[in-house]
């Protein structure tokens, strides 16, 4: 694994937002940066591709072992839901996609840092954008490469093996005024129009409830049988409607049982579950004397590396502001992200439909990556 530099396209801008991508200076930052790729050999990708299908397993197995033994609470899951992820779990009903951030530097295994499966952003420019970024600088790159990117042809077939499963339109819902999130979302809309289905966008503010047939709806009152939602499930279930959800009969995508993978009790219980596997670091809900050398002090709920503690032989070297202070708190074994001339990457890698599919490269000045981190195109040799 080797970090490259490279001259950006001279149009580059004009690619991008052309392909949909209109978030990629915000406020003049560099989101998007094609200054620099990161070079991967056959045999590296072979074992993130490796990863994360075990990654995946271990997930699953995972959710199994909380339902059985009743760890929700654990998860800070409101009771009255238990039932409501049980019974989606039991139902085996449909997820999309998913997406492991991992720390990797070629050297020793992936590591897992955690997982987004909810609502795992970076979409648009992992699926599509890199793709044609390595199309247009193959001859300034100057050798034969390939990337590791079918992730948009996995999502259509995705949505293909939902036709048969979904009666009526599927709705797409996120927060309008938040451009990534609606962006992705409409990516998401566009690969399901390449599989047929009915769809509609609908701002998550403009969904109604009907009491009386007891179903959501849409702006114009048409019921919302199917939704996908770019919005968490830590954040639905203790809004004001909340109680609804568990009455309404809705398809949601990302399904109620995901909200035990997109939450970081999970790092406790694949510690505990899978000590000896390589690829898991060790995770508890107590600062251990084993992590006493370094760790990682993460809130079960938070996301975009909001109140995060990095600590190293007892100095703080990081720590990260955000509206997590008060939520109780996971402790990580410290794996430091590789430096390239102080740059930080995590390789965000992404379960499509089962099957693992492709990489996105966040990168950062700082060792934890934030909603700010730069995006880095990839190929392999």
């Amino acid at each position: 694994m080797k970090r490259r530099t490279i001259k950006p396209r001279p149009d580059w801008r004009q690619k991008v937002e052309s392909q949909g991508m209109l978030f990629h200076s915000p406020e003049g930052e560099t989101y998007w940066d094609e200054t620099a790729y990161y070079e991967f050999t056959s045999r590296e990708i072979d074992e993130l591709e490796k990863t994360t299908y075990d990654l995946d397993k271990m997930c699953l197995q995972a959710v199994e072992h909380i339902i059985t033994n009743n760890l929700f609470e654990r998860f800070l899951i409101p009771s009255e839901f238990i039932p409501f992820v049980k019974t989606s779990w039991e139902q085996d009903e449909h997820t999309i996609y998913g997406r492991f951030d991992l720390v990797y530097d070629g050297a020793g295994p992936p590591k897992l840092l955690e997982y987004n499966a909810d609502t795992p952003t970076s979409l648009l420019e992992a699926a599509v954008i890199q793709w044609q970024w390595l199309q247009d600088s193959l001859p300034a790159i100057g050798h034969d490469c390939d990337q590791f990117n079918s992730i948009h042809e996995r999502l259509i077939e995705a949505w293909t093996s939902l036709r048969d499963k979904v009666i009526g339109r599927v709705y797409f819902t996120c927060i309008a005024d938040n451009l990534e999130d609606y962006i992705t979302t409409s990516y998401l809309r566009d690969t399901a129009m390449q599989a047929k289905l009915d769809t509609e966008y609908a701002d998550i503010g403009g969904i109604g409830w009907n009491p009386q047939t007891r179903e959501f709806t849409a702006p114009d009152s048409r019921p919302m049988t199917c939704i996908f939602k770019l919005y968490p499930w830590e954040w639905m279930v203790r809004e004001d409607y909340g109680p609804c959800l568990i009455d309404a009969g809705t398809v949601w995508l990302e399904p109620p049982w995901k909200m035990l993978l997109s939450n970081k009790a999970l790092l406790v219980v694949l510690s505990e579950l899978f000590p000896d596997t390589p690829c898991i670091p060790r995770a508890s809900f107590e600062l251990s004397a084993a992590a006493a050398s370094g760790y990682v002090s993460k809130p079960i709920l938070a996301r975009e590396g909001a109140n995060i503690t990095v600590v190293r032989n007892g100095i703080t070297l990081l720590d990260t502001e955000g509206d997590y202070a008060d939520s109780p708190r996971i402790y990580q074994e410290l794996c430091l992200l590789p430096n390239y001339d102080g740059n930080y990457p995590v390789i965000g890698s992404w379960m499509v439909n089962g099957h693992a599919c492709g990489i996105g490269i966040r990168e950062d000045k700082n060792i934890v990556t934030t909603n700010t981190s730069r995006f880095i195109p990839h190929l392999f040799v």
